[in-house]
C-alpha cells in the first residue's frame, strides 16, 4: 500500500460543520448512494450502518441473537489478523478528498483503538485482491464514544471511487464519513439537458439560513425523492413578520437554465406558503446570500403540500443567453423543501 504525502490533522468534533459543510459532501452516505461492498466481519453489528447518514443511537438493555445491539459496525474479539476492514463503493461516479470522521458514539470498551484510510479508482467493476489501495490517511488512535475527525492538508488530486477503512486490530465504529466533492461525469453532448444543481454535477449547498429537526441543506440536491421529510430541508417555525429563508446553490457547471423544480414531497403540514428563485454568475465558489447581483428568475408562486413544482421557461424570466453559476431559493416565511432540482445546458466555457 504506497505512503500518502498528504497530512492530516485533527479538528474539534464541535468545528465540523465550519470545516466541511460550505465545501464539501459526504461521498459515502447511504443516502447518496454509497453502498458496503465488502467486510472482513460483522459478527455483532453490520457494516451497512457505517454509512446511514442518521446520527447514531443507543438502546441499553436490548439484545440480539448475537449480542448486546449497536448502532454501528462492529467485529468480533481477538482478530488474528492485524486488521478488520470494510470497503464502500462512493455514492457519485468518484470523488476528491478533504477529510473523514469516525464516530465511535456508545461503543465505550468495544470500540476501535485505532483507523486508517486507503482509496482506489476503478472506471469499471469493483476491488479485488489485486487491487492496488494508496493510503489517504494513515493509522490514527481512537478513543470510546467519541467524534474522530482529521482535515486533510489539502485535498487529494485523485479522484477515488472507492474506499476502504481498516481499524485496528477490532471493534466497533458507529459512524464513517467522507468529507470531499464529486467529481462529475458530464455527457459528451454539450447540448444535453442536465440538472445542473445535482450532487452528481458536482452541486453543492453552500450556505442557508438555518436548518433545524435534523434535516440538511444538502439533502435538497441528492439522489431521487426520498424516504421522509428527514431527508429534505427544513427550517424551524419563525415568528417576526417578513421572515424569510433561503440557501444558496452552486451548480457543478455554469449553464443555461431551462427549467427549475422545487419539490415538497412529504411536507404537508409544514411547507413553505410560497418560494421565490434568484440566480447569479460569480467567479467566486462562496457566494452571499445578500451579494450584489442577484437577479430574480421565479418570482413569488405559492407553493402545495407533497408536490413538484415546475417552472417551465414561460414561467421563469431574466435567464434567457445568461450564464448561472448559483442559484439562490427562498421559501416564505419558512418550512420544509425535499428537492431542488435546475434543469439546463452547461456553458462551453473555457476551462469547462
Amino acid at each position: 500500500m504506497p505512503m500518502s504525502l498528504i497530512t492530516a490533522y485533527r479538528v474539534d468534533g464541535s468545528k465540523d460543520q465550519e470545516t466541511f459543510t460550505s465545501s464539501c459532501i459526504d461521498l459515502i452516505s447511504s443516502a447518496l448512494g454509497g453502498r458496503v461492498l465488502g467486510f472482513s466481519d460483522e459478527w455483532f453489528a453490520p457494516a451497512e450502518n457505517l454509512i446511514n447518514p442518521a446520527p447514531p443511537i443507543r438502546k441499553p438493555g436490548v439484545f440480539v441473537p448475537s449480542g448486546a445491539w449497536y448502532d454501528g459496525w462492529e467485529t468480533r474479539r481477538h482478530n488474528k489478523a492485524p486488521a478488520d476492514w470494510v470497503v464502500i463503493k462512493l455514492g457519485v461516479s468518484s470523488g476528491k478528498i478533504h477529510g473523514f470522521e469516525v464516530d465511535t458514539a456508545f461503543f465505550n470498551g468495544n470500540h476501535a483503538p485505532a483507523v486508517s484510510v486507503s482509496g482506489a479508482f476503478l472506471d469499471r467493476g469493483h476491488p479485488d485482491a489485486n487491487t492496488v489501495w494508496e493510503e489517504i490517511l494513515p493509522i490514527q488512535k481512537c478513543g470510546p464514544s467519541q467524534r474522530h475527525i482529521w482535515n486533510l492538508s489539502s485535498p487529494t488530486t485523485k479522484a477515488y471511487s472507492h474506499v476502504r477503512l481498516d481499524m485496528y486490530p477490532d471493534g466497533g465504529i458507529a459512524r464513517f464519513r467522507l468529507f470531499g466533492t464529486a467529481v462529475p461525469i458530464f455527457p459528451s453532448d454539450p447540448d444535453s439537458i442536465i440538472d445542473l444543481a445535482h450532487v452528481s454535477s458536482g452541486g453543492l449547498a453552500i450556505s442557508c439560513s438555518g436548518q433545524h429537526f435534523g434535516t440538511k441543506k444538502d439533502n435538497l440536491l441528492l439522489p431521487g425523492r426520498g424516504k421522509d421529510a428527514g431527508n429534505g430541508w427544513e427550517t424551524k417555525r419563525s415568528r417576526e413578520p417578513g421572515h424569510v429563508d433561503w440557501v444558496v446553490v452552486k451548480l457543478g457547471a455554469p449553464g443555461y437554465i431551462e427549467k427549475v423544480i422545487v419539490d415538497t414531497l412529504h411536507f404537508r403540514g409544514n411547507y413553505p406558503q410560497a418560494v421565490k428563485i434568484y440566480a447569479i454568475n460569480s467567479s467566486e465558489q462562496h457566494v452571499a446570500s445578500d451579494a450584489n447581483g442577484w437577479e430574480l428568475i421565479v418570482p413569488e408562486h405559492p407553493c402545495e403540500a407533497d408536490k413538484e413544482h415546475t417552472f417551465q421557461p414561460t414561467l421563469l424570466q431574466n435567464v434567457c443567453g445568461r450564464v448561472v453559476t448559483h442559484v439562490k431559493m427562498v421559501i416564505i416565511p419558512d418550512g420544509g423543501v425535499k428537492r431542488l432540482r435546475v434543469f439546463g445546458k452547461r456553458a462551453m466555457l473555457a476551462g469547462n
